[in-house]
């Protein structure tokens, strides 16, 4: 089955795999629901790499339900598969959670103090949480749920009985050197494979062992560990022999009453992609290589009666402003980390405008004021008709779904703006709501409310993610030293700032009144521009720029002058300037 083709056209990429989904879906089941699949482990924080696991296919979903057609969007939630490991930075410095490894993760207790009853459904409830805020439609399956209450009992059976012939598939990949890997441009840590990788543990044992090959592994009725051997299997009355090398435990049950085991990843994958009709479910770029899941789940699927299903593969997610993403580490950011930062709509943005093929970064820094310029910038190309298709598409995917509009801020001023006064006023929202009403005297904000959520995240960005030595603080006092000490020209260009403050005192104004005062200083128009003007004109701007912020607040650099200016207010202005 091939893969879905990876285009480098400029249109909607959405929409392509779309196309190709619904006709796929009528050729294998006509009349039937499109099923899209995403698969994710609830192993530790669920990051911001997985994040792509979910928005590929719910974007093609919503696109083929905006045509009319019923969808369902699969989240396996891989709940059974095996504790491997204790995520750093999770679990603290107690080493008695390594005793765990081994059992499901649903049967491993959660994080202290998690109002949970488990591991699993611990790091579970916040990545719902969070695609309920970006508008994530699906259908969740617990995989404990189904393994323990038997659902896929034929399938176990199945599988068992036709072991020879997985095992075919299997030793194809086995027998096989890998090639030399190319030396990549970046490092890929161990956790990224295995975001990569998909939900499922990809270096997981495939049911090779010393008694011959068994595609099902038991969870130890002793330990509750699946470090267990299987020793024998009887076609005909189903009963397994199991030891366990973890405590020693052994005992031999029929699998057609037997509910305390999974089949191993590399046959569990495929079996669902049959048992559910998944049609669509992408994949992390290392299923490119042989032997991986995905390329034998290929080959395996048709011994359950299915189909691969078709799917891009996608790259990785990276993170500007923190460390590495990776879920072996501590501090890994995930999509509840970037919400409290920024609007579901610029989040929904950053997946749906780039091809799966495509890596990006997520940004923590003052990187984000940027992004927020590129999507408001994009905001209004799309009021007034001149975004590009491909845009404008992306734009629509971003600030809704089938089911209608997320919600948004009423108001929505420049993020950068926003984080500035967030910055000055340190929490005081009624000076925060001075500052924002004088913004634009035309269109005064009336109400904060007005400008939440946005408001929010830039202040949550401001506390969380600005380092306290990059924090602005306003003077108490005058520098009366450094006043003392201007030479002419500079006391000059303070006193034509404070005769122009009341006439010009909003955003534009302020903003056209302090770069304009170099300008007049050297004897031009306010208005002149960058053409009209010699090279040194910047000079003196920055010189200037330099000295307000060294009179405000004590150091060279800080946030735009025009809404610094707002935010210390008029009076203030006038004594920290000497006037």
């Amino acid at each position: 089955m091939p893969i879905v083709a990876q285009s480098t056209e400029t249109t909607d990429w959405v929409s392509r795999f779309a196309d190709e989904v619904i006709e796929e879906s009528e050729r294998r089941s006509p009349g039937k629901p499109v099923v899209v699949a995403s698969g994710l482990s609830p192993s530790g924080p669920i990051h911001l790499g997985n994040l792509r696991e979910v928005m590929t296919p719910h974007l093609v979903a919503d696109e083929v339900r905006r045509r009319g057609h019923e969808v369902r969007h699969l989240i396996s939630w891989d709940d059974y598969d095996r504790y491997r490991k204790v995520p750093a930075g999770v679990a603290g410095v107690d080493e008695s959670w390594a005793e765990h490894i081994g059992k499901p993760l649903t049967s491993v207790p959660a994080p202290a103090g998690s109002a949970y009853p488990n591991w699993a459904e611990h790091f579970k409830a916040a990545m719902v949480a969070s695609l309920a805020e970006l508008g994530v439609e699906f259908d969740g399956i617990s995989q404990t749920a189904q393994y323990t209450a038997g659902v896929y009992r034929e399938q176990v059976l199945h599988a068992m009985r036709h072991r020879a012939d997985i095992d075919a598939v299997l030793a194809q990949y086995r027998t096989k050197r890998q090639p030399p890997k190319k030396q990549q441009q970046k490092a890929v840590d161990e956790a990224e494979l295995e975001a990569a990788e998909g939900s499922g543990a990809a270096d997981e044992d495939d049911g090779t062992g010393s008694s011959g090959y068994f595609p099902y592994k038991p969870y130890c009725g002793g330990c509750g560990k699946d470090l267990t051997t299987v020793t024998g299997y009887d076609d005909d009355t189903t009963e397994l022999t199991y030891t366990c090398a973890a405590c020693g435990f052994s005992e031999t049950v029929r699998l057609t009453e037997f509910n305390r085991g999974k089949l191993v990843w590399k046959v569990d994958w495929p079996m669902r992609w049959a048992y559910e009709g998944v049609v669509f479910e992408p994949s992390g770029v290392d299923h490119s290589s042989p032997g991986s899941s995905f390329q034998v789940g290929g080959q395996i699927v048709g011994i359950f009666g299915g189909e691969r299903p078709i799917g891009p593969m996608y790259a990785f997610v990276g993170i500007s402003g923190m460390a590495k993403m990776s879920s072996s580490k501590g501090g890994v950011p995930t999509p509840a980390d970037a919400l409290q930062i920024m609007e579901p709509q610029l989040l929904r943005w950053l997946y749906a405008r780039r091809r799966p093929n495509q890596s990006f970064k997520i940004a923590f820094d003052q990187e984000i004021q940027r992004l927020y310029d590129e999507w408001d910038k994009l905001d209004a190309k799309v009021a007034d008709g001149s975004a590009l298709p491909a845009d404008a598409a992306a734009h629509a995917r971003a600030v809704g779904t089938a089911a209608g509009e997320l919600p948004r801020t009423p108001h929505p001023l420049p993020y950068r703006t926003l984080a500035s006064v967030a910055d000055v006023t340190a929490g005081h929202q009624d000076q925060a709501l001075r500052i924002l009403s004088e913004l634009d005297p035309e269109h005064p904000l009336t109400d904060l409310a007005e400008a939440r959520p946005r408001y929010d995240r830039a202040e949550a960005w401001i506390n969380t993610h600005v380092p306290a030595d990059q924090r602005t603080i306003v003077r108490e006092e005058p520098d009366g030293e450094l006043l003392k000490s201007l030479d002419e020209a500079s006391a000059g260009s303070l006193r034509l700032l404070l005769d122009g403050l009341e006439e010009h005192w909003s955003l534009d104004g302020l903003t056209h009144l302090v770069y304009g005062v170099p300008k007049v200083q050297a004897g031009f128009s306010a208005d002149a521009g960058p053409k009209e003007l010699p090279p040194e004109i910047k000079t003196a701007q920055r010189t200037f720029f330099a000295l307000l912020y060294r009179l405000l607040v004590g150091r060279d650099t800080g946030p735009r002058l025009p809404t610094l200016l707002l935010a210390v207010g008029q009076e203030r202005v006038r004594v920290l300037l000497g006037a």
